[in-house]
């Protein structure tokens, strides 16, 4: 027990790393908002360490972000993007470890219902910042703009969890890869 609890904390605190990190080199190509490099690690952290792993790292990455490379600015945008990325790491884990959904209904289930969240968030903090966000602005933030992103995750999450699944350096849930529910 100890054991998982190291291995999670260490694998966690590489997940929070990476969600600092690589936004970076992202950003310095100019593509982040556009390939969400932040959610990657934040994902994989619910995967592989649990809903309560991935929830810290979701919450924590986008605030220690804005306070060591003002991205994303501390308000409005880091709150609405703690609860969304929260809302990943979370879900991924609890669908995944928890509920044992294969891996693909477990990974478009958590970033669709934290689209939905960062959608409320946003809402209520561009209020209060005086800005206007409406469902057009959601579509185009959530949906439109993060096409290349949505791909990636959609294709590096499962691969990478698979692969050290399958190397064995992760617990798979034990699950029917076909089951949905």
């Amino acid at each position: 027990m100890k054991r998982n609890q190291t291995k999670n904390l260490v694998i966690a605190a590489l997940c929070l790393a990476l969600g600092i990190l690589l936004p970076q080199v992202f950003h310095a190509f100019g593509a982040g908002s556009t390939f969400l490099p932040m959610h990657i690690p934040v994902l994989l952290c619910g995967f592989l360490c649990g809903w309560q792993y991935g929830a810290l790292c979701g919450l924590v990455v986008p605030l220690l972000s804005s306070l060591f490379t003002g991205m994303p600015p501390i308000f409005p945008t880091a709150p609405a993007m703690m609860l969304e990325l929260c809302a990943y790491g979370l879900l991924t884990g609890l669908f995944y470890r928890r509920v044992k959904w294969n891996i693909y209904f477990s990974l478009i289930s958590a970033m669709l219902a934290g689209r939905i969240v960062s959608g409320i968030a946003n809402a209520a903090f561009m209020g209060i910042a005086g800005k206007a966000y409406g469902f057009s602005a959601f579509l185009t933030a959530s949906f439109v703009t993060a096409v290349p992103g949505i791909i990636i995750q959609l294709v590096a999450v499962p691969l990478i969890v698979i692969c050290l699944e399958k190397a064995r350096l992760m617990e798979s849930p034990k699950q029917n890869a076909y089951r949905v529910a």
